[in-house]
């Protein structure tokens, strides 16, 4: 089985930072993209930032210069630093990883999802 954890979030004033931090776990074959999505009450979820197969990061264009999506140390982790923060970033954060686990096929894996408030 694999499994998704993420931790992070919380609430800040418009300007601040939040980190969120992902990692996957399990009998993991290979992962072929990892990264955040969020929804905002009342909109359809929108990818934010994501590690894809070609190692290069795509970005959701009102967080570029502001989001930076990192591998972190640890084998299957990765972290969203989130600078410059603006009341729009408001929403649910959930990090989304493309997993092929040992005997399967490649299957999307969610974590919980971590409330990100940024206040004006």
């Amino acid at each position: 089985q694999v499994q998704l954890v993420e931790s992070g979030g919380g609430s800040v004033q418009a300007g601040g930072s939040l980190r969120l931090s992902c990692a996957a776990s399990g009998s993991i074959l290979s992962i072929n993209s990892m990264g955040w999505y969020r929804q905002a009450p009342g909109k359809q979820r929108e990818l934010v930032a994501m590690f894809t197969g070609s190692g290069r990061p795509n970005y959701l264009d009102s967080v570029k210069g502001r989001f930076t999506i990192f591998r972190g140390d640890a084998v299957n982790s990765v972290f969203l630093q989130m600078n410059g923060l603006k009341p729009e970033d408001t929403a649910v954060y959930y990090c989304n990883a493309n997993i092929r686990a040992t005997g399967g096929n490649a299957v999307d894996h969610w974590a919980q999802g971590t409330q990100v408030t940024v206040s004006s």
